[in-house]
């Protein structure tokens, strides 16, 4: 018998569908640090790590639909979609989070450390999946 290696059998649907779970994974920590983290300091600190768990959440989402679209040109699908409009969003994305966090931080003025839990939430939904698949 050949053992099969799961990165060699990891299709592009594997690829959304663990970038899925991820954005869920990210979901739940965040809500748990939320509460944790409003207890200990304050829910000014809570608020910015759930921004940076948004902020995180967008990142993942907006890799997702840029792996699609490119996914879609190197397969020649029959009406992929336009990239254009994917890298237009993509930046925009960009200024909107910039924004987002600049606001956050000036408005809030709770512990930046709280941002940076949150804005690591993708890491960690990622290496999640990454475990996931290595186990499997």
């Amino acid at each position: 018998m050949t053992e099969s290696n799961a990165f060699l059998e990891f299709t592009d649907a594997d690829l959304k569908a663990a970038l899925h779970r991820t954005l869920g994974t990210i979901a739940v920590l965040a809500a748990v640090l939320f509460a944790v983290v409003s207890l200990v300091a304050g829910w000014r600190s809570g608020v910015l790590l759930i921004v940076g768990a948004i902020v995180s959440a967008s990142g993942v989402y907006e890799w997702q639909r840029l792996i699609s679209a490119v996914n879609a040109r190197l397969d020649n699908a029959q009406s992929p979609p336009g990239a254009g409009p994917v890298v237009a969003m993509f930046f925009l994305r960009l200024l909107i989070v910039a924004v987002l966090v600049y606001v956050s931080l000036k408005c809030l003025h709770g512990s930046i450390y709280a941002l940076v839990a949150g804005l690591a939430l993708a890491v960690v939904g990622l290496s999640i999946e990454a475990l996931r698949l290595l186990r499997a």
